[in-house]
């Protein structure tokens, strides 16, 4: 918690822990490429997204509020952007865990079977969306009204601004 100049508290964005050891997804992601991709690219969102709210009508404001309040003002671009990623990388996280894989649980299972056909049909689509992104960005599995789509955003673009639920994702950046 930080103090703005009229002396009230106001809310400091912080880095998350990440949800396990750095370590913890080798030998698929590296502890360095962690280290580098969440120590250095996701801190530097956070860090940048304090810089530019810091004294201004954001300040305080939770990530999904400066997010809302900011997308598609290209005035506001540069802490939309900073919030956006810092939201992302923090569902990206999540997204991840050690040894996953496994069963799909029951009811996503049918949700999938329903909107794609078979599991294997999502992955497969889910593959080629992530590999059809040119440039940086992010290929997300959501729930949109009733189905599960696959879709792809670009740069800080992401899916819960045309209110689409974002259920897993993976980071298509080149550091990642």
């Amino acid at each position: 918690m930080i103090r703005n100049d009229k002396n009230e508290s106001v809310v400091s964005h912080v880095l998350p822990s990440l949800p396990y050891a750095e370590t913890a997804l080798e030998p698929v992601i590296s502890a360095n490429t962690i280290g580098f991709h969440f120590g250095k690219h996701h801190q530097g969102y956070v860090d940048n997204l304090n810089k530019l709210a810091a004294g201004t009508e954001f300040a305080g404001f939770p990530l999904e509020k400066i997010i809302t309040m900011t997308v598609g003002k290209a005035d506001k671009a540069a802490i939309f952007n900073n919030a956006a990623q810092t939201w992302n990388h923090t569902f990206y996280w999540r997204s991840l865990r050690p040894k996953g894989g496994g069963d799909v649980p029951a009811v996503l299972k049918h949700k999938i079977e329903a909107s794609f056909g078979t599991l294997e049909a999502c992955k497969k689509e889910w593959a080629s969306v992530a590999m059809a992104q040119f440039g940086s960005g992010w290929a997300w599995l959501v729930l949109d009204g009733d189905q599960l789509k696959v879709v792809r955003t670009s740069n800080a673009d992401m899916p819960i601004t045309p209110g689409v639920k974002p259920l897993l994702t993976i980071d298509v950046w080149e550091h990642a």
